[in-house]
């Protein structure tokens, strides 16, 4: 199984947004740029047959978003394990009724996909992982996946999604 981790998109800051912070939308910026990543997440060939999302506005956006420019036919699924303050071991057991051969990309947020990686890939929480928003990585999972057996594939900032972004729209001209 492969795991992509990928952080929502740029929103609306906090001292900007009059409503609660679940609500807080992904600003224009952030809508252009998640669009710019999904064209270098195609150009690596990423193609998701599930998507999970936080139940968080700014995450559901994002994950509209790849859905849609990526052309993933499942339904995205909102999941608490996804939350900012959800116990990143649990994200773990969201995968074990998948099937073995499938490519799974969950949109959440930081701190939380940082230590989620972390324990996925060294078997701990550590701080060590931070993802910038709109970044991603690529996890591969055993086919039960276990705490600390994961293996990074890449791991990659927005900037560098862009770019390959750009290169792919580059090559198709």
């Amino acid at each position: 199984m492969d795991c992509v981790l990928f952080r929502h998109g740029i929103a609306v800051e906090r001292e900007e947004w009059d409503g609660p912070d679940t609500d807080r939308p992904l600003t224009e910026r952030g809508v252009k740029r998640v669009s710019q990543v999904a064209v270098g997440l195609r150009w690596l060939e990423m193609q998701p047959t599930y998507i999970f999302s936080s139940p968080l506005v700014r995450a559901v956006e994002t994950a509209d978003i790849l859905q849609a420019s990526m052309s993933i036919q499942s339904a995205i699924k909102r999941v608490d394990e996804l939350l900012p303050d959800a116990n990143p071991e649990r994200l773990l057991a969201v995968f074990r009724d998948l099937p073995p051969e499938c490519t799974v990309l969950c949109v959440g947020h930081e701190p939380h996909l940082g230590l989620a990686a972390s324990i996925m890939l060294a078997g701990k929480p550590l701080s060590a992982f931070p993802f910038k928003k709109a970044g991603a990585c690529l996890i591969e999972l055993s086919e039960h996946p276990k705490i600390g057996r994961g293996v990074l594939r890449w791991w990659m900032e927005p900037g560098q999604l862009r770019a390959l972004g750009k290169k792919k729209a580059k090559l198709e001209a």
